[in-house]
């Protein structure tokens, strides 16, 4: 039997009329305009950045993010440049969105000024992303009505940007925590090497002490019962020949007055790590990488092999989509438990005449044979 015309026509009336409203539902979903704000480059951003560009088009917010980290640089700005131009979806990566200090100190307060400028006056921005303890700080300081995200700190709570692990104290606001990592790293350390004497270079400043967590590390040493030795400079500089020759001359001045060395993260490029880690090696002094296995691919003896990018990046896409789907910031688990193993350069092993017992090479989940410079 053939359908009466009217009947065919209220069917086709009905499919087209439930396409446009499929359609609305798309057309109604928002757009999240998204920024970037760092301190300076890293390696650890760039990184950071990449897993969870990766990561949020796992949970399907974006397409096409799979942005490549640049092997020659640790600059983010073409990274969220090349995001701007080919990832799409519920995330806009705003072309004009990559803010950095370039580890100016001068030029700080100029970029916050005219980030918040932006957000409260014309109103473009609807979500942010910072790297780092200075952009944490900064984005952070004041109500600005969209969530921030402040991933990559070394203890967002000792520095400020969130009031405890638990909760952030502010509706807008969501930090990446791991408690008690640092700790760990410096028992892990001296159960290895029995040292008496802990050399700690950092800079002196209120950011500085909070980058390198030196609050744990003064008390880790105290319940140990090891010495700490310092010596302290001005290591994130713009100028980048300065920042390493600072970062050097404190390394070498705790080769002669320490046992072992806790090289805490500083702005001095991954590639300048042999030729900083030489004295080092050559007093046969071990050391212990806070930046994790990165640093330890370029000559630093060992870390605590950190959880991979990956698992880092889709714990800040996870946090980003719970908000995007109705949480506030503050709701979201702010608690990262990743598994963590040992990392260990072997040719800086040789070069302080350590050979690793076979306890110690059975607990290693990146083992490097190389240093750079020797290859």
């Amino acid at each position: 039997m053939i359908a009466p015309k009217r009947t065919v026509f209220a069917l086709l009336f009905s499919f087209l009329f439930l396409c446009l409203c499929v359609n609305c539902v798309h057309a109604d979903e928002k757009i999240w305009r998204a920024i970037y704000v760092e301190g300076g480059a890293f390696s650890n951003y760039q990184n950071t950045l990449a897993y969870t560009a990766r990561g949020l088009e796992k949970l399907g917010l974006v397409k096409n993010a799979a942005v490549d980290i640049p092997s020659d640089s640790e600059s983010t700005r073409e990274m969220w440049g090349w995001l701007s131009e080919n990832a799409k979806g519920r995330i806009k990566f705003m072309p004009d969105g990559h803010y950095s200090a370039d580890w100016d100190a001068d030029a700080r307060p100029l970029l916050k000024e005219a980030i918040i400028e932006r957000i409260r006056n014309r109103k473009d921005v609807d979500l942010v992303i910072c790297m780092g303890t200075w952009s944490g700080l900064d984005m952070t300081a004041e109500e600005l009505g969209i969530p921030v995200f402040s991933m990559s700190v070394t203890d967002a709570v000792t520095a400020g940007i969130v009031a405890s692990a638990e909760d952030s104290g502010k509706d807008n606001v969501h930090a990446q925590l791991e408690p008690g990592r640092f700790r760990r790293q410096i028992a892990m350390f001296h159960e290895i090497f029995k040292f008496k004497k802990l050399g700690v270079p950092y800079e002196d400043t209120p950011e500085g002490r909070n980058t390198c967590a030196l609050s744990e590390i003064i008390s880790t040493a105290k319940d140990l019962g090891i010495e700490l030795v310092f010596a302290t400079a001005p290591l994130d500089l713009p100028d980048e020949e300065k920042s390493f020759q600072n970062l050097k001359s404190c390394l070498d001045k705790l080769a002669t007055e320490a046992d072992a060395l806790y090289i805490t993260y500083n702005a001095t490029p991954l590639h300048r790590y042999p030729s900083l880690m030489k004295s080092i090696n050559d007093a046969g002094i071990p050391s212990f990488a806070q930046a994790g296995p990165s640093a330890v691919e370029y000559g630093v003896l060992m870390s605590l092999a950190q959880a991979s990018f990956a698992d880092i990046g889709q714990f800040e896409a996870e946090a980003i989509a719970a908000v995007i789907n109705g949480k506030k910031a503050r709701e979201v688990n702010q608690i990262f438990e990743p598994e963590l193993g040992l990392a260990i350069n072997l040719k800086s092993a040789m070069k302080i005449g350590w050979n690793p017992p076979l306890e110690i090479l059975s607990a290693v989940d990146e083992i490097y044979q190389q240093i750079p410079e020797d290859k």
